[in-house]
This record gives structure tokens, C-alpha cells and sequence, in this order.
């Protein structure tokens, strides 16, 4: 019997043990997730909230706590009682609301009519017109409206010399609210585009053939029957491109200044700009700007997750496509005229400008004096240190930007859409809060959060890098999102069966899979953070200048030649970049069906 109970205890030490070592491995990996959680909400206060805050601790005061110390200040909510007095505030919220919706307006025709021409008529090279409809998404906004104030100035404009060379008595003139508008809604079209066409190739046709045997016309089907299906698309798309033309300070910096037409981030710059700088009345006014913002967020939000409306179904069907007889050819004309006017004639005004030793056009026979043109201004700019060096910094915070931003939104994509992790919904919250924030209000607020605290940070590459990276984060995270949500969860499940850790799960299973996503998100951190001007302005130094001030300074100081120059160097660095992605992703795309095959 006793040989029995020592026997009996033989094997139930072992198996106590075995349970005391697997809870102490559950609490470990407890604690790890929970580690995981804190580690990116901290990560997130420290980009996001932390410089938020600050910004509305610095439009309620009129001294920067950080600088001056917290017993220096007072709470009051002067500085917005005195914004809001202000009728020049008045003047550029007013000047803002109609540029951008004249634009916005604008933007719904041109995207909802190419989205209809490619997804449902039969114009012939609908790939072309897809792809035209999306080109004006890579260009800088500051490049295209340094471009069209060379086309369409009313003194020298290139397009008002070939007029007067043409003996007609019209003038162009980008430096007004129809030019503004104008500008905005040709360049602003993708984002309509994008939602609507979408919408239009899952939608059931259905409804459309029983308006067509009801005797209704084309016409009379495509406005009472097929856009209020897709109304909500439409109304998303519109209140998209509204909030980000709200916040694009290069337009409005470069046509508007000259006509002097002041909106809401011109002026928030300017406050900035008196000698002493207005800073709590700028953090003021950008706070107006965020919560307008905001609200339109809120509100697009709201139209996206409509319930109503539904045009997908179980059943399989083709979206319909419209005959369009002789037709077809003048649509397939509209979107060769939307090329011209978006790429060739920007581009052939950015040519001329920047190899053109003068500007100045006496007539049209001058234009094609090859006399007249040389390599000067492409020497001056490579001759100014500061260029080279803007040039240098700008590819150095780009990558900074894209592979900290990757790894960053990477982290939060995953925790938010594959792990059941506590906090998730907060870090989904936070990291979707900066779309609600103009560049240029994330500029004012973190000048307002780091231009005092110790440690070196401001007037360094990583404050813009960072800058960029709380920016963009909602875009990157989206665009990884996609790539996550392809991949069945079944895959990491097999892994972790196997005895594969989560880390090495996403090492050998999500990364290579995901690779097209990865690529394509941080090249899209790589161009924004390019093209970005309106955070930059208050974060840069001698030291840390980038291309997109440096160019909107030389256009500021007069060397319409330099500018026009420097602004070619920035388009084809960009071209080079998406052309170099892009093979990249396909390498990643035949990786990783391989892989999963």
C-alpha cells in the first residue's frame, strides 16, 4: 500500500508542476498582451494626444507652459472670444467655406461623371480613363498651383500670351475664387471618384432595367434611379474631398495670396508670421479649423456606416453598360481634355518656366527662339546649398516617416483587426483621430508641444518625421487594413497549432502575404510625407529645410524660373519612387501567391 501511494505521488508531482508551469505561462502571456496595449496607447499619446492637448491648453492661455512654466499662465477663453470678434477670421472662414465647396461641387461632377463613364457606358479605353481619373492623386498640390499660376496669370500667363497671340481680347486668372475653385475641384475629383465607383460596380442593375421597361429615359433612369442608390458614396466622397481641401495651405498660399483672398490656413500663417508670432491666437483659430474639421469627419462617418440604401445583394449579377453609340468617342474626349488640363499642360508650363531664360513672352514666335532657353535656373538651384540639403532631408524624412509609420501602423492594423487585445477600440480611436487634423493644425500643435521640452527634439528631422507620421497614420493603417483583412484566419490559426508564437506568426505567415499592402502603404507614407508643406512650415529650421518649403519660398521671393525647376526635381523623384513601389509590389504580389499556393 505504501509502495502504491508513493507510486500515486510519483505521478501527480509531475502533473502539478506541468499546471503550475502552464498558468505562470498564461500570466506571462497576460501580462505581454497587456504590455503590447500600453506600450502602443503611450506610443499613441505621445504622437497624438499629447500635442493635441497642448494646442488647446495653447488657445486657452497666452503663454506656452512648456517655455514659460505652468505657473505663468491663466485659463480663460480670451483668445477665442477675440478670433471670433475678428472680421478678418469672419473673411477667411467665409473665403474657405466657398473655395472648397465651389470645389467640392466641382470635384462631384468630374469624379461621379468619369465613375459613370467607366463603370457603366461603353467608351472604349476605360483602363486609360481609370487611370487618368486617379493621376492628379500624385501630384503635389503646391506643383499644381505653382504650374497653373504660370499658365493662367492674368499678366503673363502662358495661356493668356497664346490668347492675346491669337488676337483674342480674353484673359485667364488663377489668382481669384473661380481660379481657386477651379483648381481645387479638377485636382480634388479622385476622392469622389474613388467612393462612387466603387459604389457603381456593386450595385444591382436591377432597379435600372425596371425604370428602362418602365419607359424611363437614360437620362431620367441615371438621376432618379441609379445616383440617389449611390447617394451615400457620393455624399462621402464629397464631404472627403471638402475636409481636405479645408486643410491644403499650398492652393490657397500660392492663388489666393496674390488676389489677396485670405482662408482659414493662410491666415493661421500669417499669425504666426507677425513679429511678435501670434501663437495662441493661431492655436485659437486652428482649433476652429480642427473642430469644422472634425464635424465633417463625424458626419462622413456617419453617411458611410448608413444602413440604408442597400445595392449589394446575394445573388450574382454585371452592372449594366450603356450603349453610348457615337457617343463614346466624346467621352473617351472628356478624359484626354481632364489629362491635358491636369498633367500636359502643367507640365509644359513647368518645361518652359524652367528652362526659359526669361519668362516674359512678347510673342508667340518667341516662345520657340531656342536662343532663349538654357540650363541657368536648373544651376542656381543646384548651386544654393540649402537645395541640396532640402533635397537630403527631405528623402531622409521620408524614409524615417515611411518605416517608422510602417512598422507603427503595421502594429496597430494588427492589434485592431486580428487579436481580440483589451484597449484595441481606444488605440482605434486615437489612431484615427488625425484625420480630423489639417497638416497645418498639427503643425501649430506640435510647435506648441515640443518647441520648450528638453531633449532636443525640435528643430530636428524626427519632429517632422514624427509630425508626419501621427498625420498620415489614419491612411497607412487603412491601407493596411485591406491586405490584413485577405488573409483568412485560418492560416495564423494552423500556425499557432503547430507551436508557432504570435511573432512568429507574422514573421512567416501575415509579413509575406501581406507584402503587396506593407509596400504600398509605406510608398504612401514616402509621397505624403514629400509632398507634406502645411506641417512643415512651423517645424523646419535652416538645418532641417525640405523641398515643399524651400519651393514655396523660392515662388514667395519671385524666381518663378528656380521654382519651376525645383518643382520638375520633386515630380520626377516622385515618379521614380511610385515607378520603383510599384515593381516592388509586384514582386511581392507573385511572392506571396507562391507562398500561399
Amino acid at each position: 500500500m505504501a509502495a502504491d501511494s508513493t507510486a500515486l505521488g510519483a505521478d501527480i508531482e509531475p502533473l502539478t508542476g506541468s499546471y503550475e508551469a502552464s498558468q505562470r505561462s498564461a500570466r506571462l502571456r497576460a501580462a505581454g498582451r497587456w504590455l503590447w496595449s500600453a506600450g502602443l496607447l503611450v506610443i499613441l499619446g505621445f504622437l497624438v494626444v499629447y500635442p493635441v492637448s497642448m494646442l488647446l491648453l495653447g488657445a486657452l492661455t497666452n503663454t506656452n507652459p512648456v517655455v514659460d512654466g505652468f505657473a505663468t499662465f491663466n485659463l480663460s477663453l480670451e483668445n477665442f472670444v477675440t478670433v471670433l470678434a475678428n472680421p478678418n477670421v469672419h473673411l477667411a472662414l467665409i473665403n474657405s467655406l466657398i473655395a472648397c465647396g465651389g470645389g467640392t461641387a466641382l470635384a462631384v461632377v468630374i469624379g461621379l461623371g468619369f465613375s459613370w463613364i467607366v463603370v457603366r457606358t461603353n467608351t472604349p479605353c476605360k483602363g486609360f480613363i481609370a487611370a487618368v481619373s486617379l493621376v492628379p492623386l500624385f501630384v503635389p498640390p503646391l506643383v499644381a498651383a505653382v504650374a497653373w499660376s504660370i499658365l493662367a496669370s492674368p499678366k503673363s500667363g502662358l495661356l493668356n500670351t497664346l490668347l492675346a497671340g491669337l488676337g483674342i481680347d480674353w484673359r485667364f486668372d488663377v489668382y481669384s475664387m473661380p481660379g481657386m475653385i477651379v483648381i481645387f475641384g479638377v485636382y480634388y475629383a479622385p476622392y469622389v471618384y474613388m467612393f462612387t465607383a466603387s459604389a457603381l460596380r456593386n450595385m444591382d442593375p436591377a432597379l435600372e432595367e425596371a425604370a428602362e421597361i418602365s419607359g424611363a429615359t437614360a437620362l431620367s433612369t441615371l438621376l432618379t434611379v441609379t445616383f440617389p442608390l449611390i447617394a451615400p458614396a457620393i455624399i462621402s466622397g464629397m464631404l472627403l474631398s471638402f475636409i481636405v481641401m479645408l486643410g491644403i495651405y499650398g492652393i490657397p498660399a500660392v492663388l489666393g495670396t496674390p488676389g489677396d483672398i485670405p482662408v482659414l490656413t493662410t491666415y493661421i500663417f500669417k499669425l504666426t508670421a507677425w513679429s511678435p508670432p501670434l501663437y495662441s491666437t493661431a492655436a485659437a483659430v486652428a482649433v476652429i479649423l480642427m473642430t469644422v474639421t472634425g464635424f465633417l469627419v463625424w458626419l462622413q462617418h456617419r453617411v458611410v456606416s448608413a444602413r440604408s440604401y442597400i445595392t449589394v445583394a446575394g445573388k450574382a449579377f454585371r452592372p449594366a453598360v450603356m450603349n453610348l453609340g457615337r457617343w463614346r468617342y466624346f467621352t473617351l474626349g472628356l478624359a484626354i481634355v481632364y489629362l491635358v488640363i491636369v498633367v500636359v499642360l502643367p507640365t509644359l508650363a513647368l518645361i518652359v518656366a524652367a528652362f526659359r531664360k526669361f519668362l516674359f513672352i512678347r510673342t508667340m514666335a518667341s516662345l520657340f527662339d531656342a536662343r532663349q532657353y538654357s540650363l541657368i535656373h536648373f544651376e542656381r538651384l543646384f548651386d544654393n546649398p540649402l537645395a541640396l540639403r532640402s533635397i537630403v532631408n527631405t528623402i531622409e524624412v521620408g524614409l524615417i516617416t515611411a518605416v517608422i509609420g510602417g512598422i507603427l501602423s503595421f502594429a496597430i492594423g494588427y492589434t485592431i483587426h486580428r487579436t481580440r487585445l483589451s484597449g484595441r477600440k481606444s488605440i482605434d480611436v486615437i489612431s484615427t483621430l488625425p484625420v480630423a487634423i489639417p497638416g497645418l493644425v498639427i503643425g501649430v500643435a506640435y510647435l506648441w508641444a515640443w518647441i520648450g521640452l528638453p531633449g532636443g527634439l525640435y528643430g530636428t528631422i524626427w519632429i517632422l518625421a514624427l509630425a508626419f507620421v501621427a498625420r498620415f497614420m489614419p491612411d497607412t493603417i487603412k491601407a493596411l487594413s485591406t491586405s490584413l483583412l485577405q488573409i483568412h484566419r485560418e492560416l495564423e490559426e494552423a500556425a499557432w497549432i503547430c507551436g508557432t508564437r504570435m511573432l512568429g506568426t507574422i514573421r512567416m505567415i501575415v509579413l509575406p502575404l501581406a507584402r503587396p499592402g506593407v509596400i504600398a502603404a509605406m510608398t504612401l507614407l514616402f509621397v505624403l510625407a514629400i509632398r507634406e508643406l502645411g506641417s512643415s512650415l512651423f517645424l523646419y529650421t535652416s538645418e532641417t529645410m525640405v523641398m515643399a518649403v524651400l519651393l514655396l519660398d523660392y515662388y514667395e521671393g519671385g524666381n518663378v524660373g528656380i521654382t519651376a525647376a525645383f518643382s520638375l526635381v520633386q515630380t520626377i523623384l516622385l515618379g521614380v519612387l511610385i515607378g520603383f513601389a510599384h515593381v516592388l509590389s509586384r514582386g511581392g504580389t507573385d511572392t506571396g501567391v507562391g507562398k500561399a499556393g
